[in-house]
């Protein structure tokens, strides 16, 4: 007798069912005999030691101590990553379960690279844009592979140029003498540039009078005067940005250039002429120099750009705190400081900083952590540096960045006007800010934040001004 589909299907169900059925028994059985088993080893063990050893279980299971912390009293703070290497920051806790002052460790959670690789990735971040590939198209290998090699022969041929040059003149290969080195001179000032074109000038001078290190002394104005032009072809193009009022950058560019390189024709020829008449070379080069350093200053300062870098954005800010209002495109720019000197590291603010440059006791990352709960930063005061550290989170989009430069800079602004107040009332005592005092700044600051950083970014669109994150050049450091 046939049994029919439906029979079929429900003996097969009811199998599978006892099946599933025995499985969940063996699982039981082991599962408790496992229990037991700790059970007993836990009441074998002492009572320390049986509370120490789940929590200590507890803390790898959810990620918070690694095998090598196991026997440890360590807790995770947080995670840090920057190009893909991850670091854990890591405090101690003492016998009643408080953070210990000083006691936060950093754990590396990468394999250090080997010596050659560490030198290729420093090269890397200096030879190649950020992002590299994705960031840039795909002839960009081959347009600089091909232009390097052109340098490379341009340079080469500059130097036989140079001394069929200086032949052509009278000069012999045989006798360096003074008047080569100002003719030198001449030749190299079409090279546009800053300061280090100056000095670059000044190095070949100066070889007039130690002829034996004429060599050394050649190179090194060769390397000041080149870096003096990588530094004005790089800021060319947004300069002319600027004067650009549509898709006209082209024509303006062009123009610029023409009528700079008829300045510089005149220039070499009015040298050559007064160069025959044999004047002072320290009172010729003495006058130029300070006529192009001016020239050069008044230049900058006539030009009006409409972003906001890190210089900038600091000016916007400020006047913004102390009127209201974001200055305009000219306040601001006559307001930025164009000269600094590159090795004064003097940034108050340091947006998108390291983890243990901000923080050196657990204590304080934990009393301001809850008041940036719902942001994608931390801004936090470190006294014993002075400075106002942005931490920014993994999720930091563009505006978050934005944001936490600002909300840094009103910190700024509530620690110093906090130091002025207290200067004027106790000139006479030595009287320290506390720590809670740092943490009241930084609770007032974020209620500010929340009422005018709105309110900022429209004034700001209203002048002119445009904002980007990656004018700001925030670190590669995120918390996790």
């Amino acid at each position: 007798m046939k049994q029919s589909p439906n029979s079929t299907s429900t003996s097969a169900a009811q199998t599978l069912t006892s099946q599933e059925s025995r499985l969940l028994v063996r699982e039981t059985l082991r599962i408790s005999a496992s229990l037991a088993s700790n059970a007993g080893l836990s009441s074998s063990t002492g009572i320390h030691e049986g509370a120490a050893i789940p929590l200590m279980d507890e803390n790898r299971r959810m990620g918070l101590v690694g095998d090598e912390f196991r026997d440890s009293s360590l807790k995770l703070i947080c995670c840090e990553e920057i190009d893909g290497r991850r670091w854990k920051y890591v405090a101690e806790k003492d016998s009643f379960g408080n953070f210990k002052n000083n006691s936060i460790r950093t754990v590396s959670l990468h394999t250090p690279q080997a010596p050659l690789d560490e030198m290729m990735s420093f090269v890397r971040s200096y030879v190649v844009p950020e992002g590299f590939p994705e960031s840039v198209t795909p002839s960009y290998v081959p347009y600089m592979t091909w232009r390097a090699l052109k340098h490379f022969f341009g340079g080469a041929m500059g130097v036989f140029t140079t001394q069929t040059l200086l032949n052509s003149v009278g000069i012999s290969r045989n006798s360096a003498t003074p008047g080569a080195v100002a003719i030198n001179w001449i030749l190299k000032l079409r090279f546009a540039g800053d300061l280090l074109m100056e000095l670059g000038a000044g190095v070949e001078l100066a070889t007039a009078s130690v002829p034996h290190l004429f060599l050394p002394l050649a190179c090194a104005a060769n390397v000041l005067k080149n870096v003096a032009a990588v530094t004005s072809t790089s800021t060319r193009t947004p300069i002319y940005k600027a004067f650009a009022k549509g898709e006209n950058i082209g024509d303006v560019t062009a123009k610029g250039e023409c009528v700079g390189n008829i300045a510089d024709l005149l220039g070499t020829g009015l040298s050559i002429l007064i160069s025959k008449k044999n004047p002072s070379l320290v009172t010729t080069f003495s006058l130029l120099s300070c006529g192009y350093v001016f020239s050069s200053y008044r230049e900058v300062r006539s030009v009006v750009l409409h972003t906001l870098n890190r210089a900038r954005f600091s000016v916007a800010v400020e006047s913004f705190l102390k009127t209201g209002q974001v200055p305009s495109l000219q306040e601001g720019n006559m307001q930025e400081k164009i000269f600094s000197f590159p090795w004064l590291k003097d940034r108050p603010v340091i947006l998108g900083s390291r983890f243990r440059d901000a923080f050196q006791d657990p204590g304080a990352f934990l009393a301001i952590e809850p008041l940036f709960e719902k942001e994608r930063y931390i801004v936090t005061y470190n006294p014993s540096k002075g400075k106002v550290y942005a931490l920014l989170k993994d999720q930091a989009k563009s505006d978050d960045i934005l944001k936490a430069a600002f909300h840094a800079h009103v910190l700024l602004h509530f620690i110093h006007s906090a130091d002025n107040s207290l200067s004027s009332r106790s000139q006479h005592e030595h009287l320290m800010p506390a720590a809670t005092d740092f943490e009241l700044h930084i609770a007032e600051s974020c209620k500010m934040v929340s009422t005018s950083y709105r309110h900022f970014k429209n004034n700001a669109a209203e002048q002119g001004w445009r904002m980007s994150d990656s004018l700001l050049n925030p670190g590669r450091a995120r918390l996790h």
